[in-house]
């Protein structure tokens, strides 16, 4: 199993847009490294849904539904989605500020490329985000 954070603008596509639509496909991916980390998404892979932008936090959690397919936004194949569903809202958000200042999270690439919308997290660093949001 592998686990991974998506980034999302709120005002674009929010946690609970996310969640009254219930399924999604994780679309608009124009980074080859983003788009080579959701091709190695994987069926039931966890995920981290993260607020950029003004908000700069992560609210809730997913699970990856389906693998990798072509991006029904476009036409250059080049481009690939994966589908996504809600499991739950953080019972508080864990915010950019609290990652940063914890030294176990310092290598995770929200960190060290903060410019990715999608990106791998070590086991460790998700269970410690996890824990966060759940205090």
């Amino acid at each position: 199993m592998n686990y991974w954070l998506v980034k999302s603008e709120p005002e674009g596509y929010s946690w609970d847009t996310f969640v009254k639509m219930g399924r999604d496909h994780w679309d608009g991916v124009r980074n080859y490294q983003a788009r080579n980390f959701m091709k190695d998404m994987k069926v039931d892979d966890f995920v981290l849904f993260y607020h950029s932008g003004k908000e700069k936090q992560v609210v809730g959690l997913a699970k990856v539904v389906k693998e990798f397919y072509q991006d029904p936004t476009t036409t250059d194949e080049r481009w690939v989605v994966v589908d996504l569903v809600p499991e739950k809202k953080l019972n508080k958000p864990v915010t950019l500020q609290q990652i940063k200042a914890d030294e176990r999270l310092q290598n995770v690439y929200l960190i060290r490329q903060s410019r990715l919308s999608v990106m791998p997290l070590k086991v460790e660093e998700f269970d410690l985000i996890i824990s966060m949001g759940e205090e």
